[in-house]
């Protein structure tokens, strides 16, 4: 194997700590007159067990042998895969030494454990082309990756040649991309080294499409205009949902990422004590294929804090500008974001500063930075029981309409009042009890 591996050229760059680097380390030792058996034997397992590992993080099964050889092409971000991405495969020398990759690829994904197992008395190998996995919820990995991933291995190991393998390969950067960004949709971020971010991908996010959120047509509208614009590659405007805690605000951002998924849209949740990372998740991700909504929920800052002045030079005004394929959709209860006192609107005090009305301007400029303001307040009476309806029929409740709204009165009284949140709380309630 170590002599397959060593002829890979633009994917040849990978962890020494991989699995593939590790087996091929432990090929080449076995390959040696006077290698430790017991020793190897143990290096063995540990990256049997690292392949158990990945296949129980995606469920994978079947042949984990090349679920893992085509995680590694799906994830690996060199020029030709960044490339395949943006524009697809087009003519060029790159091909060569790509078709070169593949070309050993093949060989690894035929490559036989038999004589490795031999040398050292194991049968683990052989047992991993032929996996069955453990039945486990789906919310412990995320379906819509594995199936992808699986869907590919299978194309591959009926590839004829690297011809078709290369067509294979290429297809899938240019309809999903590659790495994180091409499998999933939604990010939180983590430091890292040198000034980087990690994108940590958030596989159970919440399945809510539009047609969940029974009401605000309006706002709706407005957001999906504007992000369709967006991923349609027009003009569009950084957003702010504001109003009622409870109305829907969060769900309407969850539901349009998962709206435009399929067009490119991608999502980076990022907290406020991480505004100071924002420049290096732009830096990272400006370069990409998709596009990139930043989501910042429950957006708002006392009057003692000062992380909003990174954010407002990252939506504008900075020395280097927004890219085109990235927004910022914030939540938030306050229109003004930033905490107003009274004291804020006098022009003269004496004691502190000389003109306050300044200190009003600089709180306010933060939310005019958004173009686009959608708000969100509390439902009337007969709005909150069309919800309770919508949502009870939705989830199969069989009461009456009157029988409903007369017990969503008794619930909101004594959980939050009237809003959509109070309502889905109720129905839950009602699809928990027998009746």
């Amino acid at each position: 194997m170590y002599k397959i591996v060593a002829k890979l050229l633009m994917y040849g760059d990978m962890p020494k700590d991989s699995i593939l680097m590790q087996l091929a380390d432990i090929c080449k030792e076995a390959d040696q007159e006077n290698f430790d058996k017991e020793e190897l034997v143990g290096r063995v397992y540990r990256q049997v067990k690292r392949l158990m590992i990945l296949a129980t993080d995606y469920g994978f099964d079947k042949n984990l042998w090349h679920n893992y050889l085509t995680f590694l092409l799906i994830m690996d971000e060199n020029p030709f895969s960044i490339t395949c991405e943006k524009v697809g495969a087009r003519d060029g020398s790159v091909n060569y030494f790509a078709k070169n990759d593949f070309h050993i690829f093949q060989q690894l994904f035929q490559y036989d454990f038999g004589p490795l197992e031999e040398k050292l008395g194991i049968d683990c190998f052989s047992h991993l082309l032929h996996y069955r996995s453990i039945e486990k919820p789906e919310l412990m990995y995320n379906k819509s990756v594995s199936e992808k991933v699986q869907k590919l291995s299978e194309d591959l190991e009926r590839a004829a040649d690297e011809e078709e393998f290369f067509q294979y390969v290429t297809e899938f950067y240019r309809s999903y991309g590659v790495g994180l960004f091409g499998l999933n949709k939604a990010f939180r971020i983590h430091p890292a080294e040198e000034g980087r971010v990690t994108f940590q991908p958030i596989n159970n996010m919440d399945k809510v499409v539009l047609d969940d959120l029974i009401g605000y047509e309006i706002q709706k509208k407005k957001l999906i205009d504007n992000t369709k614009a967006f991923v349609e590659g027009r003009k569009a405007n950084n957003v702010l949902l504001y109003g009622d805690s409870g109305t829907g605000k969060s769900t309407s951002i969850k539901a349009i990422v998962n709206e435009f998924y399929g067009s490119g849209l991608r999502m980076i949740e990022i907290y406020k004590h991480q505004f100071k990372d924002l420049a290096s998740v732009i830096a990272q991700v400006k370069n990409r294929n998709y596009k990139f909504i930043i989501y910042m929920d429950d957006l708002s800052f006392e009057d003692f804090e000062i992380e909003y002045k990174f954010l407002k030079a990252v939506i504008e005004g900075g020395v280097e500008t927004k890219p085109e394929n990235i927004l910022i959709y914030a939540t938030s209860n306050r229109r003004h974001l930033i905490k107003e006192v009274w004291k804020d609107r006098s022009d003269m005090e004496t004691d502190t500063e000389i003109h306050r009305s300044d200190t009003m301007e600089e709180k306010l400029s933060l939310a005019n930075r958004f173009g686009v303001t959608i708000c969100f307040t509390k439902p009337s009476r007969k709005e909150f029981y069309h919800i309770v309806i919508e949502l009870a029929r939705k989830n199969g409740i069989r009461m009456s309409d009157d029988e409903i709204c007369s017990e969503a009165n008794k619930w909101e009284l004594t959980h939050g009042g009237l809003s959509g949140r109070t309502a889905q709380q109720f129905v839950n309630y009602l699809a928990g009890m027998e009746f």
